[in-house]
Formats: C-alpha cells, sequence, structure tokens
C-alpha cells in the first residue's frame, strides 16, 4: 500500500506529517495531521474506542515485534497505550513547542504530577518557586513528601537562592513563567546555566505564556508542561494537559502514562484539536487586550499597582522583552481601598465573569484571596502578596475599547 493510501485509509499515520520547518501560525493549524486522512474528512476523526482489533495472528506478532524494538506503530492496540486523534494532537503540540514528542494528559495535574513522579525517587531532592500554582506546591511538598522525596522552595527571580538549596542529591528545577498571578518571568538562559553546571534537570510551566509567545526548549530546557484547558484549548470546555521535550525523556513518561492512565479520551484530543488551530490568532488578541488593559490600569488612580510583564514598572519586565514575543493576556491589579473595594468593582464588571481559569476566548475575574486562597491562614496569604485587594483579570479575545470601558465603569464603583 502506498503512503499516501494508508494516510487514506488509517487516521494513526497523522503525526508523521512533517512541519519542522513552518512558522507557528501555519504549525498550528497543520502540524501533526495528515493530508489525506480516514474517510477523505477535513479533520481528524473522532477515533472513539478503546480498544483495537487485528486481522488475524500475523498482524498482531507484526505489532508486537514492531514495538519491542521501538518502532512507530502503524496502528493501536488499546486505548490506555495511544489513540490516533491524540496522536494527532500530540504531533501539533510537539510542532508548537519544537519538541521532538508531546504526550497529552487528562489535566494539567496530570501532566506536573506525572512528570515529577517519574524524575524522582525516594531520596532525591529538587527545587521550586514559590509563586507556583498552589496545587503543585502542594503535591511537592506534602504528597511527594510521603515517598521521601524533599522539596526547596524559593523565592522567584532569586537565582541565588535557587543555587545555595542546591544539594549533592538534587535532581531538578521547577518553575512556571509567567507565574500566577504575579507573572513573573524566568531568566531561561541563566536558568539552564545553573541546571547544565550542577547536572541537573528543568522543568517549566509555560501555560501562561503559550508556545506562540516563548518556546522554553528552545533555551535548552528540558521539558515544558502546558495546562491545555487554558490557552490551547481555548474555549473553556475542555480538561487536558501536556508534556513537551526530549525522546529521551518522554518515553520513559509515555511507559508511565500507560501504567497510571494519565490519559486523555479523544473527544476531549477532538476539542484540544479544533481550538489549537486558532492558537496563534487568539493569543495575538490576548497580547493586544493585555498590554492596553495593564496601561489603562495603571494609570487609573483607583488602581494601587499593576503586575504584567509588558509594563517597564514590573520586576522582570527586561527578562520578558528578552524571552517573550508577547505578554499573555492576564493582568493582576490591586484595587484603591481594601477586599471590599475590589469585590465591588468585580460584582460591577459587565464583560469579564467571575470565574477561575484563564485563556479562554471569554474574560475572567477573580480574587486569588477568594477563590484561590479562602482556606489559607490570612498571614500565610499576605506573605505570599496575596491581599484582599488583588485581582486577576484574565482577558479574552474581546473588542479592546469594549473591555476597557466596561473596567472604566466598574472601577466608579469602586
Amino acid at each position: 500500500m502506498t503512503q499516501a493510501a494508508s494516510q487514506a485509509t488509517s487516521p494513526c499515520c497523522a503525526q508523521r506529517t512533517s512541519t519542522s520547518s513552518t512558522r507557528p501560525l501555519t504549525a498550528a493549524v497543520h502540524a501533526g495531521e495528515a493530508r489525506y486522512t480516514a474517510f477523505h474528512s477535513l479533520t481528524v476523526p473522532i477515533v472513539q474506542t478503546a480498544t483495537y482489533t487485528f486481522q488475524d495472528t500475523a498482524a498482531l506478532v507484526d505489532f508486537l515485534e514492531a514495538r519491542m524494538f521501538w518502532d512507530v506503530p502503524e496502528r493501536e492496540e488499546y486505548g490506555r497505550y495511544g489513540n490516533p486523534t491524540v496522536r494527532a494532537v500530540e504531533a501539533k503540540l510537539a510542532a508548537l513547542d519544537r519538541g521532538e514528542d508531546a504526550l497529552l494528559m487528562g489535566s494539567g495535574m496530570a501532566a506536573i504530577t506525572g512528570t515529577l513522579l517519574v524524575l524522582l525517587s525516594q531520596g532525591d531532592h529538587f527545587i521550586i518557586t514559590e509563586d507556583c500554582y498552589r496545587r503543585t506546591r502542594g503535591f511537592c511538598q506534602s504528597f511527594l513528601a510521603r515517598y521521601g522525596i524533599q522539596c526547596t522552595v524559593v523565592p522567584p527571580g532569586d537565582y541565588r537562592a535557587m543555587e545555595a538549596a542546591i544539594r549533592p542529591h538534587t535532581r531538578l528545577l521547577f518553575s512556571e513563567s509567567p507565574t500566577n498571578p504575579f507573572l513573573r518571568c524566568l531568566d531561561y538562559p541563566r536558568l539552564v546555566e545553573m541546571a547544565q553546571a550542577h547536572g541537573l534537570r528543568t522543568v517549566v510551566d509555560a501555560t501562561f505564556a503559550t508556545p506562540i509567545n516563548c518556546r522554553p526548549l528552545e533555551f535548552g530546557v528540558d521539558l515544558v508542561i502546558h495546562s491545555v484547558s487554558k490557552y490551547l484549548a481555548g474555549h473553556n470546555d475542555v480538561l487536558a494537559g501536556c508534556v513537551v521535550g526530549r525522546y529521551e525523556l518522554t518515553t520513559a513518561l509515555r511507559q508511565a502514562q500507560g501504567i497510571l492512565g494519565m490519559v486523555a479520551d479523544p473527544h476531549a484530543a477532538y476539542l484540544v484539536l479544533r481550538g489549537l488551530k486558532t492558537l496563534g490568532l487568539r493569543v495575538a488578541q490576548h497580547n493586544r487586550n493585555g498590554l492596553a488593559v495593564a496601561r489603562f490600569l495603571e494609570a487609573h488612580p483607583k488602581v494601587r499597582r499593576v503586575w504584567y510583564p509588558g509594563l517597564e514598572s514590573h520586576p522582570d519586565h527586561p527578562v520578558a522583552t528578552r524571552t517573550m514575543s508577547g505578554f499573555g493576556g492576564v493582568v493582576s491589579f490591586e484595587v484603591a481601598g481594601d477586599g471590599e473595594a475590589a469585590r465591588r468593582f468585580v460584582d460591577a464588571c459587565r464583560i469579564p465573569v467571575l470565574a477561575p481559569s484563564l485563556g479562554g476566548v471569554e474574560s475572567l475575574i477573580e480574587q486569588p484571596a477568594l477563590i484561590s486562597y479562602y482556606d489559607v491562614d490570612p498571614e500565610e496569604r499576605l506573605r505570599l502578596g496575596i491581599r484582599d485587594e488583588l485581582v486577576r483579570l484574565s482577558l479574552g479575545v474581546e473588542d479592546t475599547e469594549d473591555l476597557l470601558a466596561d473596567l472604566d465603569q466598574a472601577l466608579a464603583a469602586v
């Protein structure tokens, strides 16, 4: 059977499409997808099956022999180990982040926990930054500690503290960039140089950046993680996560994925695939809205302070301008006054909806002290900088002028 004919009848061939030389906008549309798919469908089909059949015993043996020698199989065996729709998404994600391989998982937290469980063993030590996602820190400091894995938390942007925390049994550095909610940005060359000098792995959650604004692998980072639920899928209608990197690291992760069951279902994969096609267009509007809103808020008398990497006032603005092509759609700021003033502002907004998450086409707004840290001791919240008047605005793709007008009228309620 010719390659074209094979692709026309078997959607599992989609991941072989080569887009290594294409730019991000083109890769978002075409990477990972065969030119000819099953049933002559333009879109990659949803292969909704848990198991796969074999024509005869000889076909089964051929499959098993190929798998033993790590050849890329032309087909799948069982849904926990692979799915053609999922494979197409993984190939697209790898192309966007300029990685050799990508794994799609059931959520962003599955991608984080699975990666750390595979890379770390009993007696190991690793380092994370203090403003990583709260649930990530909880997993690192509490859950992994039960299995004899130690974690040191260091302030964001303090590379001296990070290097001072390295021990003989330290294995990796973990961080986010930009972080939540203060949008601190990693100095990737400095981080990678430090890690390589000490023989450490580097893992970065780049959810807020997306591969459109920054590709950490190009700076030498070992593995990149995304909560695909956010910007990559982009429509607030699916849960998924991914890990992207070199085959030598993703192979072990893929083996563990089949054992631990951290898989994404084919319908979720299809929703991600659909969302990725417009990623570049959406992120461009997120970037425009983010910068315009940040500048507006910084100049407003009822706003005390704004955190956005595109502003010169942000502590990591020089780093962000060197490592990012855009600064994203999340803006954090403190409303002048107290927590009640911030509540009045949030409730007065007509376009942003009060909800957690970010990265979708709709603008969302929240007070982190309520929606993320309500059950945390107030003194601990303050130590982390989470004041009651802090607001996180996750801008969607609405018209910029409409957003500015809405924020202006809502601030009048403060």
